[in-house]
C-alpha cells in the first residue's frame, strides 16, 4: 500500500492532488484500492499525522499558517523516522532562490503552482524508488517540469 500525505491549506488544491493521485495507482506500483491519501490542512496537522503512519510521499505547500512547508521538510530531514520519506514542495513562489532554498532543506522535487496532474505524475515517477544517491539528478528533472 502506498501512503501519501498531502499538506495544503487550500481544500480545492488538496482535492485536485487527491484526484490526481488516486487516478493513477500505477505511479506507486499499487492496485487502485492500495493508494491511501491522507490530508492535512496545515504543517501543524502534518506533524500530528506523521507519527500515525508510514508515508511513502509527502506533498506540501510552502505558504501555510503555523508551520510552513519549508519548516516541515526541515523537521522531516532532521528526524530519523522521516528522513527518507520523499517530499515534493509546491508553491506559487517559484523563483530560482525559492527552489534552491527548498532543495537545500532536503525536498526531492519542487512544483510551481499552478501545476498539472501530469506534472505531478512526472515528479512522482522521477523520485519514487530513486536511490538517494541519484535523487539530486532527479530533482533537476522535476524542477524543470515545475517551471513549465
Amino acid at each position: 500500500m502506498a501512503r501519501i500525505l498531502v499538506v495544503e491549506d487550500s481544500s480545492a488544491v488538496r482535492a485536485f492532488i487527491r484526484a490526481a493521485l488516486e487516478g493513477v495507482p500505477e505511479l506507486f506500483d499499487a492496485a487502485a484500492d492500495d493508494v491511501e491519501v491522507v490530508e492535512a490542512s496545515s504543517g501543524f496537522d502534518a506533524m500530528r499525522l506523521l507519527p500515525r503512519g508510514n508515508y511513502d510521499l509527502v506533498i506540501t505547500d510552502i505558504n501555510m499558517p503555523d508551520i510552513n512547508g519549508l519548516e516541515l521538510v526541515r523537521f522531516m530531514r532532521e528526524n530519523e523516522h522521516y528522513r527518507t520519506v520523499c517530499t515534493i514542495l509546491i508553491s506559487t513562489q517559484c523563483s530560482a532562490r525559492d527552489r534552491a532554498r527548498g532543495m537545500a532543506l532536503g525536498a526531492n522535487a519542487f512544483l510551481a503552482k499552478p501545476f498539472t496532474a501530469e506534472g505531478l505524475h512526472q515528479a512522482i515517477t522521477a523520485i519514487i524508488g530513486a536511490p538517494r544517491a541519484t535523487r539530486s539528478q532527479v530533482q533537476s528533472m522535476a524542477n524543470s517540469e515545475g517551471s513549465q
